[in-house]
C-alpha cells in the first residue's frame, strides 16, 4: 500500500490518536493501525471464539474416553485427531487476542459464559449422539468465527481474518467428516 503524501484528515488523525490509547493504565500504548475501539470488539470476538474452542476441545476429548460400540476404534482413532487438533488451535486464538492488547479468557467459569457450546452431557451418550453433538459443535464454532468476518474485514485486521479462515476450514471439514458418518 502506497502512503499518501496528504496530511491526514481530522477524523484519520482522531482514528490514529484513539489507536495509541494504552488498554490498561501503565501498560505501553498500541499503535498498529487498528483502532483502540476495534481491537477492543476484535479482542470480545476471539475470546468467544476460544470459549468455543476449548468448550468442543473438552467434550471431543470427553468422548475419546468414552465411546463404546462397534464404531469404537475409528471414533476413538478420529476424536483423538480432533481434540489434539482442538488444543493446538487455542493458543493461536489466545495470542492474537494478545497481541491485540486484551487479555485471553482462561477460565471454566469464563468459558462457559461465553461459549454458545453447550457442556457435554454429564452421562456419555451412545456414539451416534457424540457424532450429532459434535456436528453441532463444529458447525457452531464455524459460525462464531464467521461472525467475525465483517468486525475483522473493517478493522483491516487481516492476522485475525488469516486465523479465522484457518479456523473456518477445519471445522467445516470435520463436521462434514462426522456428518458423513451419519448417513445410513
Amino acid at each position: 500500500m502506497a502512503k499518501s503524501d496528504k496530511s491526514p484528515s481530522k477524523s484519520a488523525a482522531k482514528s490514529a490518536k484513539v489507536a495509541r490509547v494504552a488498554v490498561a493504565p501503565g501498560a505501553a500504548p498500541i499503535d498498529i493501525g487498528i483502532s483502540a475501539e476495534h481491537r477492543a470488539a476484535i479482542a470480545q470476538g476471539l475470546n468467544a471464539l476460544l470459549a468455543d474452542t476449548f468448550t468442543l476441545y473438552l467434550t471431543t476429548h470427553n468422548f475419546h474416553w468414552n465411546v463404546t460400540g462397534p464404531m469404537f476404534n475409528t471414533l476413538h482413532t478420529m476424536f483423538m485427531a480432533q481434540y489434539t487438533e482442538l488444543w493446538n488451535a487455542v493458543d493461536p486464538i489466545a495470542e492474537r487476542v494478545r497481541a491485540l492488547g486484551f487479555p485471553a479468557m482462561g477460565s471454566f467459569a469464563d468459558y462457559s459464559k461465553a461459549s454458545s457450546l453447550p457442556d457435554a452431557p454429564g452421562t456419555p451418550p451412545k456414539a451416534k449422539e457424540m457424532i450429532r453433538i459434535l456436528v453441532d459443535g463444529h458447525e457452531a464454532v464455524a459460525r462464531t468465527a464467521r461472525g467475525l468476518y465483517p468486525l475483522v474485514d473493517e478493522a483491516s485486521d487481516e492476522p485475525t481474518a488469516d486465523l479465522l479462515t484457518q479456523r473456518l476450514d477445519v471445522h467445516e471439514k470435520a463436521a462434514w467428516m462426522l456428518r458423513s458418518m451419519l448417513e445410513e
